[in-house]
């Protein structure tokens, strides 16, 4: 960053000025002073000549007006940009608001408290409210239209700054004791801010300002500090937030009495007066910081006592308030940016983004690129490719060097552990350096890579493409350098504060002026050099032999890197500071082409030097990209045009450059002098320029000769027009071919018609499909394909615009067997469209395709009716093995259903069987159990139905085609199948059932019944843990006073292995105290005698009452074969076991 002053407006009578603001939208400055002085200026923006943009145009004042109004001394301007308005006040307490009308400012309202003096006013960011603080503690905050919101005296304080938050919702009071309070915007009291810049501070102190920026411009970076807090001792602290117990310190080191914000936020200027210890006086100073407290720069001003300062609203001026002067100093910031194969890259901050915005903006296309960085610390430029440096994480460490192509593609990312405060960049190497070390890395970009460096890139480290090297090593150039990243831990004396590279040599400039040449590629230490400055930019000419110095106050220094000299005791040494030294210098350029010759911005000039002798000073035009040619280009160009091409062919001759002899030739092709135009080609060695000279002299025709010369220079219009006027309408199509300008191409192809025009014609309509689709265009594309019969692209833009029926349209057009079906069936499979993705599978005969597209689709009945259609056998291994992918993820009931679909019906049972029995041990609700067993025995009963119909299918003899190999396979299985699921599946169902049953009665007081049901649960141990079987048994026959058979159900708990000592003991008790008032045994006998016999000639039992069934007419379930009661399924719409229908 560079400062410098640049202009001076002395104010009338000497009158001393206290304060200045100036407006950042309008650019109106207001200063105010003794004895009422309230002026407000204007600086020209805009001149007649337009070549002057920026900095570049005079400062000449276009308003000078007074303001009428005070009487005392002026103390406080302050700017409300939104409603225009100027809020002044004085020390007598008087308030006046000023507008704008008509090219003037009047007074608009005013406002006398007559008790105490305003020592601070601010508007929010809004321009709604402003805060008006009196020295005696009186706050008033008001709207814009003067109506006052709310008024509050601080008692016991006296107020001397006050400052608003982004948001409106804090207000900052600043104290003249140095305090600084958080209240909210209704007036309450907060808290103390806790002040870390003023530890270990004595004696008496005061603010000498509070600036919260607002992120209006946005931040240059996410979290960034914005309220910075200044005390006349010089002490600083910058803030994220009003509650910071980390904030950023500084020591200025001088007497501070202003401090502000530039527009983005990213340079707060501190104004002060500094000792120095050579004078007596004190010295006017500003110093620059970034949000984070590193030092930027620091300008000198004259005169006697500096009072305020004020930035303009772009960042590139700012107003200092010294003594009874105005003076102006002009700011080149250090902008992000580079240029790289006609891209101009740059960066900036959004209000409404975290992050920077690149663009690359192709200057000779006019088309742009954006990009969004975080934290971007740094852009470098070189050939065709960019560097964006940039931190990898807020919360990591780690830098990232990007390496782009010219529109903002990245091509290779590299993570590095050093900040990359410099960076250099050439064409093989990028060089990235933190004050202690330097990192090297030679970079690869994919178009210059062979197969063998692809399959070698992943040990690109280990080659030693990357190495890194402290400051203080003394490299030898061997590979000794190592990607060693504690060597960039360990400090140095003497910091690194500037490097720059070419391809065959690395400069690194230190703090102490010591400058150090290395070697590349291998990294070798070759000499140092001793400077008396310290270095802010470096810069190598295009042979290494020169090397540029720009230092920290702006002073252009030149350095000859391999002149041997005798110092002053007569020793020999290498390199030589040239005597050319110039003052104010911000940047400089080398040619690429000439060592001699470079460019340098002083102040708002730029001047062109050839060996240390400058041209004359040149202004860049209002273009933002100027392509300069310099004094012998545009003498010998003159030369031409007035004289001719002999004699400009002699002063060329005498100032030979590649440069002149192909403006020479160029000269030469327009008059056709062949001769001259070869031999001018042949002196800057141009080779296909020689072959187009050699190809001109083969042609008859002179008109002919000048249309090809007209297309040589790119005038492509008028060589079209000569082709047509020749009726040579096929050299003016092949004109545009060579450009690829197809929709001119199709314009032409329609004027006539020829032999060739039909493929050519087809090749235009498929070229402008192209030119759509490249660009997204999907609509415009089709149209065109349709005519080119490009049935290729047609797939993909269909696919791009999701118009599957045009996509359907298309496959089914196409013939059997096509190369695009099956491209077109994967389409279908990627959007989920199974029917049509099978349809093209089977049109292009690929039948496996079609069911793994099933498969992959969940489709698995098609899959497996597939699978038959086409005699394959692999089905059952491929859902066997999609089931095992489901049940390692914990979806079993997926599975089933996956084996259910398929008609795999055994190995659904077996996984609802097992989920059943994990149900039943878990002790979850009874009914859920059954449910999930009358699932699986539904399975088995339709496995059976399965098994039978295969078998069906056998006697009735069609055996080759009805039996697929999914029938051998069930086949099989049926032979080995001999499990308990299978020969009775309805026993967990039945078990279940009359548990719930038996319950079910009990409650509603049918006992006996109960008893019944629960005396069949005898059977089902293996499935119901016998103590919840007993104990119900034991419950019911109490309930019916069958104590008999409650008697046997306490002697099998009290028996029960599964028990601890403790709960027999309890059934024991129980039973003791049960027995001892009844008897056990039985009273009504004759009912439960079958029941309890048991046996094997068992009467079936009704799944509706639980009892058994002596009638001869019963009702049987179709599905699970389980009998009811005649004279009870009346009262059943359903099956109670299986809950099929009985209808």
């Amino acid at each position: 960053m560079f400062f410098y002053l640049s202009k001076k407006v002395a104010i009338p009578d000497n009158v001393k000025l206290k304060c200045v603001s100036w407006n950042k939208d309008q650019g109106f400055i207001a200063c105010g002073g003794e004895d009422g002085l309230l002026k407000v200026l204007k600086l020209e923006t805009q001149t007649d000549d337009a070549k002057l943009r920026g900095l570049a145009v005079p400062s000449n004042l276009s308003m000078n007006q007074n303001l009428e109004g005070h009487s005392g001394s002026v103390q406080v301007v302050t700017w409300n940009e939104q409603y225009q308005k100027l809020t002044t006040s004085d020390q007598n307490g008087l308030i006046i608001v000023w507008m704008l009308y008509k090219g003037s400012w009047y007074e608009e309202m005013i406002n006398n408290r007559n008790k105490s003096v305003v020592r601070s006013m601010s508007w929010n960011a809004d321009g709604q409210k402003i805060c008006i603080v009196y020295e005696d503690g009186a706050v008033i905050v008001g709207s814009v239209d003067g109506n006052r919101i709310w008024g509050k005296d601080l008692k016991g304080v006296q107020l001397c700054h006050v400052a608003w938050s982004a948001d409106s919702k804090i207000l900052l009071f600043g104290m003249t004791s140095g305090e600084i309070h958080i209240y909210d915007n209704q007036g309450n009291f907060i808290m103390k801010m806790k002040l870390n810049c003023l530890v270990n501070v004595t004696g008496a102190i005061s603010i000498a300002g509070i600036h919260w920026y607002h992120g209006t411009e946005g931040y240059v970076e996410p979290d960034c500090p914005c309220l910075a807090i200044c005390f006349d001792n010089g002490r600083c602290q910058i803030m994220r937030h009003e509650n910071d117990q980390n904030p950023v310190l500084i020591d200025t080191g001088m007497f501070v009495v202003s401090i502000q914000w530039n527009h983005t936020g990213s340079v707060l200027a501190v104004a002060g007066s500094q000792k120095v210890v050579t004078q007596d006086k004190d010295v006017n100073t500003v110093q620059f910081y970034t949000p984070f407290g590193e030092h930027l720069g620091t300008l000198k001003v004259p005169g006697k006592q500096m009072s305020a300062l004020s930035w303009e609203g772009g960042g590139l001026k700012i107003a200092l308030a010294v003594d009874s002067f105005i003076y102006f100093a002009n700011i080149r910031p250090d902008y992000k940016w580079g240029y790289c194969s006609n891209t101009v890259v740059y960066a900036y901050t959004r209000p409404d983004r975290p992050e920077y915005c690149v663009i690359f903006w192709d200057t000779k296309n006019n088309e742009k690129y954006v990009k969004y960085v975080k934290s971007l610390i740094s852009i470098t430029t070189c050939g065709d490719f960019c560097i964006l440096a940039t931190k990898a994480d807020e919360n990591h460490p780690q830098f990232v060097l990007v390496l782009c192509n010219s529109i903002g593609t990245p091509l290779d990312p590299k993570y590095i552990d050093i900040v990359p405060l410099f960076v250099a960049m050439t064409k093989t190497h990028v060089i990235a350096a933190s004050k202690e070390a330097f990192y090297t890395w030679q970079y690869r970009v994919a178009k210059k890579l062979t197969a063998l460096e692809i399959n070698q890139i992943t040990r690109s480290r280990k080659e030693g493409r990357e190495r890194i090297y402290h400051v203080d090593d003394t490299p030898s150039g061997s590979v000794d350098g190592v990607l060693d990243y504690s060597k960039a831990i360990q400090g140095t004396r003497d910091p690194i504060c500037a490097i720059t590279a070419s391809d065959k040599t690395l400069i690194v400039g230190r703090e102490s002026g010591t400058i150090q040449r290395y070697s590349l590629p291998n990294v070798g230490l070759i000499q140092k050099y001793s400077l008396n400055c310290r270095s802010y930019q470096l810069s190598l000419n295009c042979n290494s032999s020169r090397l540029a110095i720009i230092d920290i106050s702006g002073v252009l220094t030149f350095f000859d890197l391999d002149t041997r000299v005798t110092d002053s005791t007569g020793q020999q040494v290498i390199g030589e500071l040239l005597k050319l030294e110039r003052k104010d210098v911000w940047d400089m350029k080398w040619a690429k082409d000439n060592p001699d010759l470079f460019a340098m911005m002083e102040k708002t000039r730029m001047y062109v030097f050839r060996n240390l002798d400058p041209e004359n000073p040149e202004h860049p035009n209002k273009d933002y990209i100027i392509n300069f040619e310099i004094r012998s280009l545009r003498d010998s160009r003159a030369l031409i045009e007035k004289v001719g091409i002999e004699d400009a062919s002699q002063f060329i001759e005498d100032n030979p450059h590649p440069r002149l002899w192909r403006l020479l030739a160029e000269a030469a092709l327009q008059k056709l002098d062949l001769h001259t135009a070869e031999q001018a080609f042949v002196r800057c060695k141009d080779y296909q320029g020689i072959k187009f000279v050699k190809r001109l002299g083969n042609l008859q025709s002179e008109s002919m000769k000048q249309a090809e010369v007209a297309a040589y220079f790119s005038r492509f219009e008028e060589a079209e027009r000569m082709y047509l006027d020749m009726d040579r309408r096929d050299l003016a199509i092949g004109l545009r071919l060579k450009l690829g300008d197809w929709f001119r191409v199709l314009q032409l192809l329609k004027t006539g018609s020829g032999d060739a025009d039909d493929s050519l014609l087809e090749q235009a309509h498929n070229a402008i499909g192209d030119y759509f689709a490249d660009r997204q265009k999907w609509l415009n594309a089709v149209q065109y394909y349709v005519q080119g019969r490009n049935q290729e692209r047609l797939a993909e833009c269909y696919y791009m615009l999701e118009d599957y029926e045009g996509l359907e349209n298309l496959a089914s057009s196409l013939p059997e067997n096509h190369k695009l079906l099956p491209e077109i069936a994967q389409m279908f499979v990627r959007v989920g469209m199974c029917e049509q993705a099978v349809t093209a599978f089977l049109k292009c005969n690929q039948p496996k395709a079609a069911v793994d597209t099933c498969v992959h689709l969940n489709q698995w009945n098609k899959a497996v009716e597939l699978a038959k259609n086409h005699s394959m056998k692999e089905i059952g291994s491929l859902l066997a093995r999609y089931a095992s992918h489901l049940l390692e993820k914990n979806k079993t009931l997926d599975a089933i259903e996956l084996y259910r679909k398929a008609n795999y019906f055994h190995d659904a049972a077996k996984l609802m069987f097992k989920i059943a029995d994990e149900e039943a041990k878990k002790r979850t609700k009874p009914l859920r159990v059954k449910k999930l067993y009358v699932l699986s025995a539904l399975l088995i009963e339709q496995y059976h139905e399965q098994v039978r119909n295969a078998q069906r299918g056998k006697v009735k003899g069609k055996s080759s085609e009805a039996t697929s190999a999914l029938a051998g396979l069930l086949e099989e299985e049926v032979l080995s199948t001999t499990s308990r699921f299978t020969d009775n599946a309805w026993r967990g169902a039945e078990a279940y059932h009359f548990f719930t049953l038996a319950q079910r009665q009990l409650y509603e007081g049918y006992v006996d019944t109960a008893l019944k049901t629960a005396l069949h649960l005898r059977d089902y141990e293996d499935i119901i843990p016998a103590v919840e079987i007993y104990s119900l048994l034991a419950l019911c026959a109490c309930a019916s006073r069958a104590f008999g058979t409650c008697s046997k159900a306490f002697i099998k708990l009290e028996s029960l292995e599964t028990l601890s000592s403790e709960q027999k003991q309890q059934y024991e008790d129980l039973a003791l105290e049960i027995f001892t008032k009844h008897t056990p045994k039985d009273n009504r006998k004759s009912e439960l005698d079958s029941l309890l016999e048991g046996g094997e000639g068992k009467l079936p039992t009704c799944v509706a009452t639980g009892s058994p069934i002596t009638e001869y007419q019963f009702w049987v379930c179709s599905v699970c074969k389980h009998c009811v009661l005649a004279q009870e399924i009346s009262n059943y719409n359903f099956c109670p076991l299986c809950h099929s229908s009985v209808g």
